[in-house]
């Protein structure tokens, strides 16, 4: 079993694409419980630290039993990077406790994912250990719209050309034809205290330093995870959450034996 480690979970109370995503409610709970309760049933998870600029968010992750810490206003507005506001919050855990080895494990979880895979971060905190990694990252496959189908469309005149190359859509047509191509899914981060300090020595400057050097990845499928970020996905989640409710509630009932009695 990894170390485990100290999980953060981003949950800004703004939001321009659904204003008040993380607290909105989805198949009967807000959003945000969605990802709390998969951080309290990773095996993989210690502590759980909540980083929000919200009252309600603040509200709903004290009543589930997880550390909050106030995210500064600076932190939670459109143009902040989430891992500043993750810096901030284990700073402000580290000041009421002995700061975390620099491998320590570390996950970062967004308030607005309500649907993953049940061992998804476990499996990246373990893959992160196990090879010594700077950071984890899920992935998911790319499917209908791979990079080889884009295109540029020029806005007078409509002209469609490649968005690479001289071949259209790389002349496939097959969507089983393209080559393996993987896009990030917000699923779930693993990384060390290091990593997310900056501290790793060769680290390129820029959004993803934080990630490191050696950066790994777990794989998931199309529709593992979802995060809210239009109003279609919350209507995504909802039936998928219903579906998954309502299967259970199925498999849980008493089973009905025949025979005499």
């Amino acid at each position: 079993m990894s170390r485990p480690a100290l999980c953060i979970i981003l949950a800004r109370a703004g939001s321009k694409g659904v204003p008040g995503k993380n607290a909105r409610p989805i198949a009967g709970r807000p959003c945000i419980a969605w990802t709390i309760a998969h951080a309290q049933s990773s095996r993989n998870v210690g502590p759980i630290i909540v980083s929000t600029d919200g009252d309600e968010l603040a509200r709903i992750s004290r009543d589930a039993g997880t550390i909050v810490t106030p995210r500064p206003a600076p932190l939670a507005s459109d143009t902040a990077t989430v891992d500043d506001a993750a810096r901030d919050a284990l700073a402000q855990y580290e000041a009421s406790t002995t700061p975390l080895a620099d491998d320590a494990p570390i996950v970062l979880l967004y308030a607005n994912v309500p649907i993953r895979p049940p061992t998804l971060t476990d499996d990246a905190v373990e893959l992160l250990t196990r090879t010594r990694c700077d950071s984890v990252q899920s992935y998911a496959r790319v499917g209908k719209h791979h990079p080889w189908w884009t295109v540029r469309v020029d806005d007078a005149s409509g002209h469609v050309r490649p968005w690479e190359g001289d071949v259209l859509y790389h002349n496939v047509f097959r969507r089983q034809d393209l080559p393996p191509a993987f896009v990030p899914d917000g699923g779930v981060v693993a990384l060390t205290r290091r990593a997310l300090l900056r501290h790793v020595p060769g680290a390129s400057p820029g959004p993803h330093q934080f990630l490191g050097v050696d950066r790994r990845a777990v794989i998931t499928r199309e529709g593992e995870v979802v995060d809210i970020d239009s109003p279609i996905d919350l209507y995504v989640a909802e039936a998928m959450l219903r579906d998954a409710i309502a299967a259970q509630a199925h498999d849980a009932r008493p089973s009905i034996s025949g025979g005499a009695h």
